[in-house]
């Protein structure tokens, strides 16, 4: 893994990042507006990549206010200044409002404080106004440093030296309200803080048969309250950008008291804090409370949220989407020129690109003038089309339809899950349950996988079967790695007495297997000539022609939060090493996410093969490191990365070659990493996506019931999966040349390209490929996605 001088405050720059040196270049890094959980994380990683290419990286206390005041609030940051934030919420170098800093008069004070220090770029961390502020700053650069000359407080020379201003932005806001990236630092944290309490409410509710109206932040955007509505199965929601129709208190007050009548004990409705009726009127949750309590009698109670959702630790997701960007940032200043304009670094799908902030904030305000304009359509295509897909998926899900006037397709669908447990496999059937049943199908659950297919244990399922799964962990139909292979006469006399005319299969490698031999044994058994196709669900993240799979997120956030607690356990006895075993069989995704995303000092991968000089080298890092202020190491290991050094191996090689300098520690997180409540990605990934191979599975079955249609070409048996931005169909056939089947991992991974950037904020030489970084390019408004999901979705 390298080298590293760990006595000097930078480290050489390779070869490859020459042509981007810092050398001789200040940065300036400051936190602006509200706070939002991953602000740290994105310092650390600007202050790290700017002294590894050789800059000098200065924290700007209190954001524009310490930039105004100058002295004390500007100071050079080294190495060890941002060791231990990562797992921080809020912001380590303050953020204020600061009226100054909007006077011209205010911002000639901040430029003669950065130009004495030399600082001409400008990383900003915070919402659209304190990037627009930045933008304006930059823009009267050149004019206040001529006045500052007139004025005699700098000198020619040093306006001259210092002539132009970069800016790049990066965008920290919990309310995702921001045009042109998918995600927002914070969002998805803030997602985690709502669904933990929504979790903690529906015990008390259920217990007592109530009605919770819960509100939550996003005063002129609903992200918040759609995404938790979305990931929670809430019985209403209320949006800034679509408010209800005319009407709304009848269907609202009509919907609850059905479901009480169902024996459904508990209702839950969620308020976005701008909420606003269609003559822009505010909705308060003490007036829906009122409502329902006087049009039901219900036993009501509001929740209001509050600055709960900006607090905790932020997930795994906002540290690892925080870490990229700063180095992004870094990279984007190095690049600039006096003609680069301000820009934002933005995430598409899996990339960072830069885009022009000036649009950006355009795009934004555009937003919330349609809302002004009472033009709610326009408000809800101008937030992108993830936005209007998970509204879209929502209302299917959550509006129960009256199965009378549902136009009968005579097709039966069978939903099967296959391979190990993963969070979010529940939320997955729900969603192909209830969009099936929408769109004329009878539904049927298989049990217990292919050996539950095989013994018959398949039964119709209904709308209100799967009431309160999204937030279910494990798997309700049981699961099991049984391939059908042995089965396969069995399974194909189920189908036939069952008459299933498709199967959507929810699973992880085992799934695509199966699959593989179902698509070979058409020759054979006619049964299996339907459409069938597979969602990847497994905490391994491995399974070929998809760059996500649901349960993936959940373990993460499960391996991050236990580094937390490990590395915090350290605190107190100093010099101490831990070796963490994670799961994912030969797939080094969880070691490696998870190593970027609580600051490991290494992990050790199947994909990147290490001999023992390298373990001699990390174990060398390690004993230097103990000689700083950071007297702790955390080190992870994929359980199948090598056959020989083993856990144990390593645990033991560390202790016998720290003696003296660190002792060592052990831990197998096991199957803990497979447990537990599905983490908001993964319910709204789960839900999202099972819908739409539902749709596809639709699509194949019109027109073929009565006909006799025979489903044999390749395109009808198929894995659903995300690639890059794109939601693609691929046959199961064609993955196999994209598979290493020997190892059960595809032969390309997306993440490996991330795997240069754990090094580098760890203080290692390590070869970054810039050319993956992102480049400036156009706003393409309304192509913007959500937790690195497809627009389509």
């Amino acid at each position: 893994m390298g080298d590293e001088d760990s006595s000097s405050s930078s480290i050489s720059l390779p070869k490859y990042l020459e042509h981007l040196s810092g050398d001789g270049k200040a940065i300036g890094v400051l936190t602006s507006g509200g706070d939002a959980q991953g602000m740290n994380a994105a310092v650390r990683a600007v202050v790290r990549m700017g002294i590894y290419v050789g800059a000098k990286v200065y924290f700007v206390y209190e954001g524009y206010q310490g930039m105004v005041d100058g002295g004390s609030n500007i100071v050079e940051a080294n190495w060890e200044s941002v060791s231990s934030i990562l797992q921080v919420g809020g912001t380590i170098i303050g953020s204020a409002r600061c009226q100054a800093f909007r006077s011209r008069e205010g911002r000639l004070k901040a430029a003669c404080n950065l130009v004495r220090l030399g600082i001409t770029n400008l990383c900003v961390i915070g919402g659209d106004g304190s990037l627009t502020g930045a933008n304006i700053f930059r823009k009267e650069w050149n004019g206040l440093l001529e006045e500052l000359v007139q004025n005699g407080e700098i000198d020619k020379d040093a306006a001259q030296k210092h002539s132009y201003l970069n800016v790049v932005g990066m965008v920290g806001s919990i309310d995702n309200d921001f045009c042109g990236t998918d995600m927002t630092i914070g969002t998805d944290s803030a997602l985690h803080r709502i669904i933990e309490v929504i979790d903690a409410i529906m015990t008390t509710a259920q217990s007592h048969q109530r009605t919770f109206v819960l509100e939550v932040m996003g005063r002129h955007c609903g992200y918040l309250a759609l995404g938790s509505a979305l990931a929670c199965g809430a019985d209403w929601v209320f949006l800034p950008e679509s408010p209800p129709e005319e009407g709304w208190e009848e269907n609202m007050c009509l919907k609850l008291s059905e479901n009480r009548a169902q024996k459904k004990r508990l209702n839950i409705i969620i308020v976005s804090e701008g909420a606003i009726d269609s003559q822009n009127r505010p909705i308060s949750s003490e007036k829906i409370k009122e409502l329902v309590v006087k049009q039901l009698g219900f036993d009501t109670r509001v929740t209001i949220l509050g600055h709960v959702q900006r607090g905790g630790t932020p997930s795994a997701f906002d540290r690892i989407l925080a870490s990229r960007m700063g180095v992004e940032a870094v990279i984007a200043l190095l690049e600039a020129t006096p003609e680069t304009p301000a820009c934002v670094v933005s995430l598409r799908g899996n990339h960072a690109v830069r885009l022009p902030l000036v649009e950006c904030v355009q795009l934004t305000q555009d937003v919330q003038k349609a809302m002004d304009e009472r033009r709610f359509k326009d408000a809800v295509q101008l937030r992108g089309r993830s936005f209007e897909g998970n509204l879209k998926t929502y209302k299917r899900l959550a509006m129960k339809l009256h199965e009378d006037k549902i136009s009968k397709s005579n097709c039966n669908v069978a939903v099967i899950n296959v391979g190990a447990p993963a969070a979010g496999m529940n939320a997955a059937v729900r969603s192909a349950v209830r969009v099936g049943i929408a769109d004329g199908h009878r539904m049927f659950a298989v049990y217990d996988g292919f050996d539950g297919f095989a013994k018959g244990q398949v039964k119709e399922i209904t709308w209100g079967d799967v009431g309160g799964w999204t937030g279910q962990g494990g798997s309700i139909l049981g699961t099991k790695r049984t391939l059908p292979g042995t089965y396969l006469e069995k399974i194909a006399e189920q189908i036939r007495s069952h008459r299933i005319n498709a199967l959507l299969i929810i699973g992880g490698f085992e799934a695509y297997l199966g699959l593989l031999e179902l698509a070979a044994a058409r020759e054979k058994h006619e049964a299996f000539c339907i459409p069938m196709v597979m969602v990847p669900a497994t905490v391994s993240n491995n399974v070929p022609g998809s760059d996500f799979s649901i349960g993936a997120d959940t373990a993460l956030n499960t391996i991050t939060d236990t580094c937390d607690r490990i590395k915090q356990s350290a605190s107190g006895t100093k010099r101490r090493v831990f070796i963490i075993e994670t799961m994912g069989g030969y797939c080094g995704y969880l070691a490696n996410m998870g190593g970027l995303a609580s600051g490991a000092d290494a992990a050790y991968i199947f994909e990147e093969p290490f001999d023992i000089r390298d373990l001699q080298s990390n174990v060398e890092h390690l004993r230097d490191k103990m000689k700083t202020s950071i007297q702790r190491g955390l080190v992870l290991r994929n359980e199948s990365c090598n056959v020989n050094y083993t856990t144990d191996f390593i645990y033991q090689l560390y202790s016998e070659e720290g003696k003296g300098v660190f002792d060592c520690r052990k831990n197998v997180l096991g199957h803990m990493q497979q447990g537990g409540a599905p983490s908001p990605f993964d319910r709204n990934f789960g839900t999202k996506i099972s819908a739409r191979a539902m749709d596809w599975i639709t699509e194949k079955l019109k027109g073929s019931q009565g006909t006799g249609k025979k489903y044999v070409s390749d395109d009808s048996i198929c894995v659903l999966g995300i690639s890059k931005r794109d939601l693609l169909f691929q046959p199961v056939v064609e993955l196999r040349e994209k598979a290493d089947l020997e190892h059960r991992i595809p032969k390309e991974q997306w993440w490996l390209k991330l795997r240069p950037l754990m090094k580098i904020l760890a203080k290692y030489k390590a070869s970054y490929d810039v050319s993956d970084s992102g480049k400036l390019e156009p706003l393409q408004q309304n192509q913007d996605t959500a937790y690195g999901e497809p627009a389509a979705i």
